[in-house]
């Protein structure tokens, strides 16, 4: 059965499109409550669904908040979406999700789809790129957003401002100190390994990846130790799985004990899944730790070191929160970057 309109409701009330459109979709002008009534008695009685979109033409505001994370199955980004949605409930509004390869590309297009359902706002979670093949996507996005801001739109922004961007009202940025807490995270472990140390990182260009790698190698050098080496490969599990398959046999036919800092949670999994059918374990033969404090590490054995992160209330600031703290994090070293175990368990 075809769906009842907005037309056939104004002719059983008795009413003009306009006055149905009032009363149904929210507009501040309101009609007598007797004549209100008949249209919602007309409407019950037909089953009519109000128009989504007309309702946020008459409101002003869709009740929609749009975000944009890398990859919805990886923790980080499922913890951030987690804050966004608490904040999103609070404001009685409704959240709509796009999962992108991180591409700016892809996040432009997911931009554009949010704008036209008149999103009140949107929230975009990933680490920003400064890679060659981002250029074109960089800009597309940057036009897209400022586009967006002008007509009267609001951004949060995780990490680093959009790349090209330059709309200065409704828009803001959740800084995180990555930088900061890697520097703290290496003065901690410099204190307690005496061994060489490694860095296996994302792509260059890659924003996030690269504060971490900086500050890293600034608390190593604040401590008298030599910088770490760097390896560079895919900014999650896979390429920390890949890093781990090239390192197995270099670990284990080394003298000197390697620790290792994989700058994001999920790469330093893949690297201790990649060790151990080749017969090297944390923390027996080498040390490891990550970065975000992700909730699946509440099931990792060994206990994964890390900094942690407050990954929801970073989705609640981004969503426009105002009573969220400022992010900050805390270094948590656990049993990976313990002294060396014979016990591999």
């Amino acid at each position: 059965m075809a769906a009842s309109t907005l037309s056939e409701v104004a002719r059983l009330a008795g009413v003009s499109l306009a006055t149905a459109s009032r009363v149904l979709n929210g507009s501040s002008r309101k009609p007598a409550e007797d004549i209100a009534e008949r249209v919602r008695e007309a409407a019950d009685k037909l089953g009519y669904v109000p128009n989504a979109q007309a309702q946020a033409l008459a409101k002003s505001s869709s009740g929609l908040i749009g975000l944009i994370v890398h990859d919805i199955a990886d923790p980080y980004f499922s913890a951030i979406a987690r804050g966004v949605q608490e904040a999103a409930r609070q404001q009685n509004r409704m959240v709509l999700l796009a999962s992108t390869s991180g591409a700016p590309a892809d996040e432009r297009e997911a931009v554009a789809a949010f704008a036209a359902r008149r999103a009140d706002s949107i929230v975009i979670a990933g680490s920003r790129s400064v890679r060659a093949e981002d250029r074109q996507g960089n800009a597309e996005l940057a036009a897209e957003l400022d586009r967006y801001c002008r007509n009267g739109g609001h951004v949060g922004v995780v990490g680093h401002p959009i790349v090209g961007a330059s709309a200065s009202e409704g828009y803001h940025v959740v800084k995180v100190p990555n930088e900061e807490l890697a520097a703290g995270l290496a003065a901690e472990l410099a204190a307690s390994h005496d061994g060489p140390f490694l860095i296996i990182a994302g792509p260059e260009g890659l924003y996030t990846s690269d504060d971490r790698v900086r500050g890293f190698q600034r608390g190593l050098g604040d401590a008298g130790r030599a910088p770490a080496e760097v390896i560079r490969t895919g900014f999650n599990r896979a390429g920390g799985y890949d890093a781990g398959l090239a390192l197995a046999e270099r670990i284990k036919s080394s003298e000197e004990r390697l620790c290792i800092f994989a700058v994001n949670d999920v790469m330093a999994i893949g690297v201790t899944a990649a060790l151990r059918p080749e017969g090297v374990w944390i923390p027996r033969d080498a040390n490891i730790a990550g970065f975000d404090d992700i909730e699946t590490l509440r099931d990792f054995r060994p206990a994964l070191s890390t900094v942690h992160l407050p990954l929801e209330d970073i989705g609640r600031l981004a969503a426009g929160d105002p009573d969220t703290p400022p992010v900050s994090g805390v270094v948590k070293l656990r049993r990976s970057t313990e002294a060396p175990s014979r016990n591999p368990a």
